[in-house]
């Protein structure tokens, strides 16, 4: 059996723990340094784990491992999605992009720009929510920002209604769908209304960055 503890890129055989053959016991500084490591391979040597993000690292991971244990003390429903909330520029992307990584035995989620799904509305019309609606894994990026879709002069709310196909996915066949967003539950409900705001919160376990949190893009 192949052992999930263990990571290689390239070379470097990475460690994330420990593996008694059924179950891997996660070591979260571990993981942290594997994800850096992969964080600077895929966005440059500028890359790092910053020490205030670690708690919502922690989350992300504990998430993602299905340590049902800490899921529990954190207040984690590892059957729901992640909705990963934060000032822009503070890293939300690229942790989502990263921690699919620590669990490569797992299936993938597919980071999807949310105003890509909007302008796809634009050329093909309805058939993208049906497409979206499938039963695939994806993480809509930078949810509420996409334009509203237009298609031969009928306006929608495009995301909006793949989240109500995506959570009808959720009840009848438990597959999760991620987000992340800039906005907070008032705007949320304002973009999208108060019947999709109140699906998002059965959906979703919603984890934030603080709002304080810097732009590591400057």
């Amino acid at each position: 059996m192949a052992n999930p503890s263990k990571i290689i890129e390239g070379s470097v055989v990475y460690s994330l723990g420990e593996f008694d053959g059924k179950k891997v016991e996660y070591d979260f500084a571990k993981v942290a340094m594997y994800l850096e490591a992969k964080g600077q391979l895929i966005f440059g040597k500028h890359f790092k784990i910053y020490e205030e993000d670690k708690g919502v690292l922690l989350k992300l991971c504990n998430y993602i491992v299905r340590d049902y244990e800490n899921c529990a003390k954190y207040g984690i429903d590892p059957h729901k999605g992640i909705l990963l909330t934060g000032p822009v520029g503070c890293g939300k992307t690229s942790l989502m992009r990263l921690i699919r990584y620590i669990v490569p035995h797992r299936r993938p989620y597919e980071l999807i720009p949310s105003r890509n799904v909007a302008f796809g509305f634009n050329h093909i019309g309805f058939k993208i929510i049906e497409d979206y609606g499938n039963g695939h894994f994806y993480c809509f990026d930078d949810l509420g920002v996409e334009p509203l879709g237009r298609h031969f002069g009928k306006d929608c709310n495009v995301m909006g209604e793949i989240i109500l196909s995506r959570y009808d996915l959720f009840l009848k066949s438990k597959i999760p769908t991620h987000a992340t967003t800039n906005l907070n539950a008032e705007e949320l409900e304002e973009r999208y209304g108060k019947r999709v705001r109140s699906r998002m919160r059965q959906m979703f376990n919603l984890i934030a960055f603080d709002k304080n949190t810097k732009d590591k893009r400057n």
